[in-house]
C-alpha cells in the first residue's frame, strides 16, 4: 500500500495545526513521523485515521483518492490507528477488546466467544507474549494494554499501522518484541508510521522521517543521513542541551524519611531520607515497586508496618487529602487515567486540588484561580488557546503541565514526580527540567521517578535503583552510570 498525504491544512477555530502538509508513506517502511507536542502529528494521523476531516488537501491510497468520513472507513481501507492514550475497556476481558467493533458471530446470532478466544491466544503464541485472553483489562499495567493495542491492530490484517508512542510504559525486553514484531511486519509489507519522542529508537528502527514543527513540515529524508541531533534540532528549531543538569546547591533539613516501609509483596522494608532542595532519583525495571511505594507514601495505597516521618515528625499516611496537608504533592505515571478528568476544562483540572483551599463557604473562588494558573501557565510555557477548553483538546505535553500546574498551586514541600516526561517531546522535556532544578533551588525535595536511566544522570544528585520491591542500592555523582543503574536494576552489585 501507497498513502500519498497531498498539500493537508487543519485548524481548530483561530489555531491553525497543519500547514500545507504533504507526506507518502510505502508499504514495507518504517517511517517516523516527529515534532514537539502540538506541532499537528496527532492531528494529521487523526485525518488519516478518519477521525478528523481536512479543510484543504487530499489524500490517496495506491493512487485513487480517498475521503475518509469516519475511523471505520479508514480501517476498513487497510489503516489501524494505535492512539497515544490507549482506547481499551477495562472491564472487559482481554479477547472481548480484541474484537471490539468486529466481534464474530455464531449461526444462531450470539457472539462467538470460543473463536475470539482462540483466535487471541494463537495471536499471543506467534507473538510469544504470556498473556491469559480471559484476564481483564484492568488487571493489566501500562506494558501489557500498550501489547494489547498492537495485537489487535495486527489482527485486523491492516496495510499501515499507525503507532503513536509504542513503547512509552514498556521495559527494554518488551521494546525489544515490539521491534521484532514490527521488523516483520515490514518484511510482510506492511507500512508503520511510529510516532516517538524517542529518538535512540527512531535511530534504531525507522527508514525515512519526517519533522512537524508549529503545523509545518520542516524536514524529511532518509534516517541514515540524519543524526539524534539533528532531528532535536529539526524539531525545537534550536540545538537541545545534552550535558548533565544536576548542580552543586545547599540543601536544607531533612523533609522526608521513611523507615521499614513494607507492603505485602510489592515492596519491603524501604529505608531512606531526603533534604531540602535534593532532587533524587528513583528507578529500576518496570514493576519494581517505585510506583506503588509512593502511592503509598502520598495515602492511595495500603502500608503493612513502617514510619514515615515529615520535617522529622511521625505522620499517617491513610489519605491522599492527608498527604497533601502533610505537604506532599504526587504526579502520576498514566496521566489518562488518574491525573486528568477529560469532561473538565483546563481550569478545572488545574485547581481541582486547591478547590477548598481557596474557597469561602463552599464557594469556589474562579478568579483566584484564574490567576494562579495564569502564573503557572507562564512558568511551565504551556500552550493552549482558552482556559475553557477541555483538557482533552491539549497535546499530552502540554496535559502534562497543566497536570504539574495543579500540584504545584498546593505548594508541595515534597514533589513525587512519576515519569514526568513519559510521552513529552524533547522541548517539553527541557522544560521541565529546567522546572525541577528551579523548584529544587526553592528548597522543594523532588523526587523523580523513571525508568529512563539518562533522565536521571541528567537531573538527579543521587539515585536509589529499585529491584523486586527492595532498594538494591545508592548512586551519587559519577556513580550514575547506565551501566551501573542497570546492574543495579537486574539484582546485581556494584563492581
Amino acid at each position: 500500500m501507497k498513502i500519498e498525504m497531498t498539500n493537508i491544512r487543519k485548524s481548530f477555530g483561530s489555531n491553525d495545526v497543519l500547514k500545507d502538509v504533504s507526506l507518502t508513506i510505502n508499504g514495507g517502511e518504517i517511517y517516523a513521523l516527529l515534532g514537539e507536542n502540538g506541532a499537528g502529528k496527532s492531528t494529521l494521523m487523526n485525518i488519516l485515521g478518519g477521525i478528523y476531516k481536512p479543510d484543504q488537501g487530499s489524500i490517496s491510497v495506491d493512487g485513487k483518492e480517498v475521503k475518509f468520513t469516519s475511523p471505520i472507513e479508514s480501517q476498513e481501507a487497510g489503516i489501524a490507528f494505535i492512539h497515544q492514550e490507549l482506547n481499551l475497556i477495562n472491564d472487559l476481558p482481554i479477547y472481548e477488546n480484541m474484537f471490539l467493533g468486529r466481534e464474530p458471530k455464531t449461526k444462531s446470532g450470539s457472539l462467538d466467544l470460543e473463536k475470539m478466544i482462540r483466535d487471541t491466544e494463537e495471536i499471543f503464541e506467534r507473538m510469544n507474549i504470556d498473556l491469559d485472553p480471559k484476564k481483564e483489562v484492568n488487571e493489566l499495567d501500562s506494558s501489557y494494554k500498550q501489547i494489547v493495542e498492537i495485537c489487535r491492530a495486527m489482527m485486523a490484517n491492516a496495510s499501515i499501522i499507525i503507532m503513536d508512542e509504542p513503547t512509552t510504559s514498556l521495559t527494554d525486553t518488551e521494546i525489544e518484541r515490539v521491534f521484532d514484531m514490527m521488523q516483520t511486519l515490514k518484511e510482510h509489507n506492511v507500512g508503520l508510521i511510529f510516532i516517538s519522542h524517542k529518538l535512540s529508537e527512531v535511530m534504531q528502527v525507522c527508514n525515512r522521517y519526517a519533522v512537524l514543527r508549529d503545523g509545518n513540515l520542516v524536514s524529511e529524508g532518509d534516517v541514515k543521513n540524519v543524526t539524534i541531533a539533528d532531528l532535536a534540532r529539526y524539531m525545537v528549531g534550536y540545538d537541545v542541551r545534552t550535558e548533565p543538569l544536576a548542580r552543586k546547591r545547599d540543601l536544607g533539613e531533612e523533609v522526608l524519611r521513611v523507615e521499614g516501609l513494607t507492603y505485602n509483596h510489592v515492596f519491603k522494608d524501604i529505608n531512606f531520607s531526603i533534604r531540602e532542595g535534593e532532587v533524587v532519583g528513583f528507578t529500576g525495571l518496570l514493576g519494581d515497586g517505585r510506583s506503588e511505594l509512593f502511592q503509598s507514601i502520598f495515602g492511595a495505597n495500603d502500608i503493612s508496618s513502617g514510619t514515615i516521618y515529615v520535617h522529622g515528625k511521625k505522620v499517617t499516611s491513610n489519605s491522599t487529602t492527608q498527604a497533601i496537608k502533610n505537604g506532599i504533592a504526587y504526579l502520576p505515571r498514566n496521566r489518562k487515567e488518574n491525573a486528568i478528568i477529560p469532561d473538565m476544562d483546563i481550569l478545572e483540572n488545574s485547581s481541582i486540588t486547591t478547590w477548598a483551599k481557596f474557597s469561602n463557604k463552599g464557594i469556589i473562588n474562579y478568579a483566584h484561580h484564574k490567576k494562579v494558573f495564569q502564573e503557572q501557565r507562564d512558568l511551565l510555557r504551556i500552550k493552549m488557546v482558552d482556559l475553557t477548553d477541555n483538557i482533552s483538546k491539549l497535546s499530552g505535553g502540554n496535559q502534562q503541565k497543566v497536570v504539574l500546574a495543579k500540584w504545584l498551586a498546593t505548594d508541595p514541600k515534597i514533589l513525587v514526580l512519576d515519569n514526568p516526561t513519559q510521552g513529552v517531546d524533547v522541548g517539553a522535556k527541557e522544560d521541565i527540567y529546567d522546572i525541577i532544578l528551579k523548584l529544587a533551588d526553592e528548597n522543594i525535595a523532588v523526587i523523580v521517578l523513571s525508568s529512563e536511566a539518562h533522565e536521571i544522570i541528567r537531573v538527579c544528585d543521587r539515585s536509589l535503583v529499585m529491584y523486586q520491591g527492595r532498594i538494591q542500592g545508592e548512586l551519587v555523582e559519577k556513580e550514575m552510570t547506565d551501566h551501573h543503574i542497570m546492574s543495579l536494576a537486574t539484582g546485581g552489585e556494584l563492581t
